[in-house]
């Protein structure tokens, strides 16, 4: 049975958000609250952490260099020199930005919600290169994990109150469609957060509150249960030279007295083999 290690003992707020970079053979997650961006090397234990002027929902590597961000008011590029821009700048009271994914034609769907969680409060969009942005759902609450099959004819995505798993049909290039569900979070096991979809295209998703990481078959059945000592789990994503080590975000918020290591990078060596994960090609 496969054993959590800590890859980066942190104090993140709400950690989220860990990307494998391919080119730069790092690790990018983010503390959404804290405004930053952190970067490890598991070869070297090289870390960085860059502070970002509003709260940032997710950040991933660009073709070329630097990062795009979705930040509180729009979703912004980062140029390896440390030059700033915006891509779409929008701007809305109450609003903020949360997790995001890089599809296989380089577009970022991105996600928001609103700082209380109120019910059709945050969207789905995605963005192309030229700063096109098309609304994929415009009724979310808190929009969550998105993920593609290997094939990239399945989008998988999570709305976290729903406690589902939702997958869409996805041509490329084409916004998805045909929404269905395909996995539950029973009550009491937590809510879906972020998820990750492996070589053999299985589903992982990381529990809020569920202190644990789930793996489910492409039918849609429970197959896997990693146990974490942190309650709130957020995301997960393959990374390492192999792409076979699993890597764990969590968050501290909302615990009155947070484990030791609630708000680090956990890591779960030879968990399984994950896909290289497109760049955005803006």
């Amino acid at each position: 049975m496969s054993t959590y290690e800590v890859a980066v003992r942190e104090y993140a707020t709400l950690g989220e958000g860990p990307t494998w970079d391919a080119d730069a053979q790092r690790l990018i997650w983010i503390d959404i609250l804290g405004s930053r961006v952190f970067t490890f090397d598991p070869a070297s234990g090289r870390r960085t952490a860059l502070v970002t002027e509003q709260h940032v929902g997710a950040a991933k590597p660009r073709v070329g260099g630097g990062l795009v961000l979705n930040l509180r008011d729009g979703v912004g590029l980062r140029d390896p020199d440390g030059t700033f821009r915006w891509l779409h700048h929008e701007p809305v009271p109450g609003r903020r930005a949360n997790d995001a994914a890089v599809a296989a034609d380089g577009s970022l769907y991105a996600g928001t919600m609103r700082y209380d969680e109120a019910p059709g409060g945050g969207t789905l969009a995605r963005f192309t290169a030229d700063g096109t942005v098309e609304t994929v759902l415009d009724d979310v609450a808190v929009s969550n994990g998105t993920g593609w099959s290997p094939d990239g004819r399945l989008m998988y995505y999570i709305d976290s109150p729903t406690r589902r798993i939702d997958v869409f049909d996805h041509e490329t290039g084409e916004l998805p469609t045909e929404r269905r569900p395909f996995a539950t979070i029973e009550e009491g096991a937590g809510f879906p957060d972020g998820l990750t979809v492996d070589a053999e295209g299985c589903v992982w998703v990381a529990l809020w509150e569920g202190g644990a990481v789930r793996r489910y078959t492409p039918s849609g059945e429970l197959d896997r249960v990693i146990e974490l000592p942190t309650p709130r789990p957020t995301a997960c994503a393959f990374g390492g030279a192999d792409l076979t080590d699993l890597y764990i975000s969590t968050a501290r918020i909302g615990t009155d007295s947070p484990h030791p290591l609630s708000g680090s990078l956990l890591v779960v060596p030879g968990a399984g083999k994950g896909l290289v994960q497109p760049a955005f090609a803006g």
